[in-house]
């Protein structure tokens, strides 16, 4: 695995790296463990558009669930809430791009399995 990101963070989930944070842009890789999901969230600041690079999941969209899998991409919009589970037994693993205001504490998280806020 590279350690060219710039900041790192373990979650209970899983891990995200960052490699990019440009004005208005953002560029993270996330990995979600088998079995794991991230919180039901929506961001007001930023849309994100998820590539998935390796593994299999349920994406969450605005009550809307859809399987993903390797080469699937989905589009979050600005206040789109959102989570995706890895249903697999390897780690999902997402490019993530944010656009627009990309601050990590725009995060409201709705429903979260790990007891966050």
């Amino acid at each position: 695995m590279p350690d060219n990101f710039i900041d790192a963070d373990d979650r209970p989930w899983g891990r995200w790296e960052e490699y990019l944070n440009e004005d208005g842009y953002r560029v993270k890789r996330i990995f979600v463990a088998p079995g794991e999901r991230l919180s039901l969230q929506r961001h007001r600041l930023r849309r994100e558009h998820w590539v998935i690079v390796a593994g299999t999941g349920l994406f969450h969209l605005d009550g809307k669930e859809t399987t993903v899998a390797t080469g699937s991409a989905v589009f979050i919009p600005v206040g789109g809430v959102h989570r995706i589970s890895n249903t697999g037994s390897e780690p999902l693993l997402i490019i993530e791009t944010q656009l627009g205001i990309c601050d990590e504490d725009d995060i409201e998280r709705l429903e979260d399995d790990y007891g966050r806020s």
